[in-house]
């Protein structure tokens, strides 16, 4: 409502001073509707967003993560690290919490909860650590020098480049295709290595 009622305040003296051609109480007029415009369009809260529209996490109490108890966690933590990390299931890109929860006999918000609270992170990113750090032994190894970044991303379980690009940046800080010549910089004799 408010929006409407300052258009129309800014419209109606500009209308007025058209018709009565009174060119300089005109240019005021209309320098004076774009300061109210500004004054009013800048102290809408929606208007002010921060740079990047970055914003602080906030902590989420899930209230399903008390229902899970101490010796289950420790149960279900255990399952998961062995499926997950011991029988290497983060190369499968399609495999899912759903996929592991029924694996494990339980459901998707058991396995949500044991991997916030024991990992202090969500399930996705809980399966990409493991993916960027077998990326980074790849990256490095002089058997895999001639796969390309792409290559590596799908050896590691990671569907398209962009994701496995997001990732690694995100846990690493820098591209993957940086880590690598950054590796070589350091060993260069394993330049044309095999």
């Amino acid at each position: 409502m408010k929006k409407h009622i300052g258009l129309a305040i800014v419209a109606s003296p500009i209308c007025c001073n058209i018709f009565t051609l009174n060119l300089r109480n005109l240019y005021l007029n209309i320098v004076q509707n774009f300061v109210f415009f500004y004054i009013f369009a800048t102290n809408q809260p929606h208007k002010r967003m921060a740079k990047y529209n970055i914003t602080e996490k906030k902590e989420k109490v899930a209230a399903y993560r008390s229902l899970v108890s101490p010796r289950m966690m420790d149960q279900m933590q255990e399952q998961i690290m062995n499926i997950i990390v011991m029988q290497k299931k983060y190369r499968d890109k399609d495999y899912s919490a759903q996929k592991l929860a029924a694996e494990i006999g339980t459901n998707t918000r058991y396995i949500s909860a044991v991997v916030n609270v024991r990992f202090h992170m969500n399930y996705s990113s809980f399966v990409n650590k493991y993916r960027i750090e077998e990326a980074m032994s790849i990256l490095v190894d002089k058997r895999y020098q001639d796969l390309d970044m792409e290559d590596v991303g799908f050896k590691v379980g990671f569907a398209n480049r962009q994701a496995f690009y997001g990732s690694f940046y995100r846990f690493v800080g820098i591209t993957p295709r940086q880590y690598r010549l950054e590796h070589l910089k350091k060993h260069p004799s394993m330049v044309g290595k095999k």
